[in-house]
């Protein structure tokens, strides 16, 4: 892991104040432009920010800004760390503390019906839990089942919010794109085409409750209408 200089513009400012070093070499120990140096030095920049002293953060010494100091061309070196802190690195489902572990059967129970897509391994880095317990509830053979009630692990503060977006949205990029058929099946029927089949649908429910008597009677009340509207004429 490369070192990093702790706080780069509080520390620019305590250089320009307190050193004769170059604006190339303050900005190039603190990774700022030398234009951004120089707004420093004129007070057009960073007037909010305190000065850091790297000399008491032990991050440089006064040897090396005095040899820095005495030729231009030196480049800063930051010095080596007394204590070096080993990166964290989380392996294995995510804690979850004693007072919220009983929830997380409820959780897992919301992820399974509400997000199907997620696979196990998925699940168990939400909430934090194994790969058997996710199957026994999925199956509905885990101890408690018939109490489990589905909850949002993001409301019970078992995963954020955004965890479970990039969850869901792995997911999705492994999901297959739907097929022909799929998607003509998903399209939105036209207005055309749903009065098309409000009217069919409503003839066919007028003839099916009309017998044949009634439909012979209609077509004989017809003929009588027709024939009294000759004999007016």
């Amino acid at each position: 892991m490369a070192q990093k200089l702790l706080m780069p513009k509080a520390t620019a400012v305590w250089l320009v104040d307190n050193t004769a070093l170059s604006f190339d070499q303050i900005a190039e120990l603190c990774k700022l432009h030398p234009l951004e140096v120089k707004a420093i030095a004129d007070g057009e920049s960073a007037q909010g920010i305190k000065g850091l002293d790297p000399i008491s953060t032990g991050q440089l010494s006064r040897d090396e800004i005095a040899r820095a100091e005495n030729n231009p061309n030196h480049k800063l070196k930051l010095s080596e760390p007394k204590v070096r802190v080993p990166e964290s690195k989380r392996k294995g489902p995510r804690y979850t503390p004693v007072s919220k572990r009983q929830d997380r059967p409820n959780a897992i129970l919301w992820l399974v019906r509400n997000h199907p897509e997620l696979k196990d391994a998925q699940i168990s880095r939400l909430v934090g839990t194994t790969k058997s317990t996710i199957e026994q509830i999925r199956d509905r053979t885990h101890w408690n089942s018939a109490n489990l009630t589905p909850m949002d692990p993001v409301t019970l503060g078992l995963c954020s919010q955004i965890d479970l977006d990039l969850e869901v949205e792995k997911s999705a990029k492994d999901r297959p794109l739907p097929s022909a058929e799929e998607l003509d099946n998903a399209r939105l029927a036209s207005a055309a085409e749903m009065e098309s089949l409000g009217d069919s649908v409503s003839s066919s429910q007028e003839d099916k409750g009309m017998s044949a008597d009634e439909v012979f009677s209609r077509f004989a009340s017809l003929k009588n209408d027709e024939e009294e509207d000759e004999d007016d004429r």
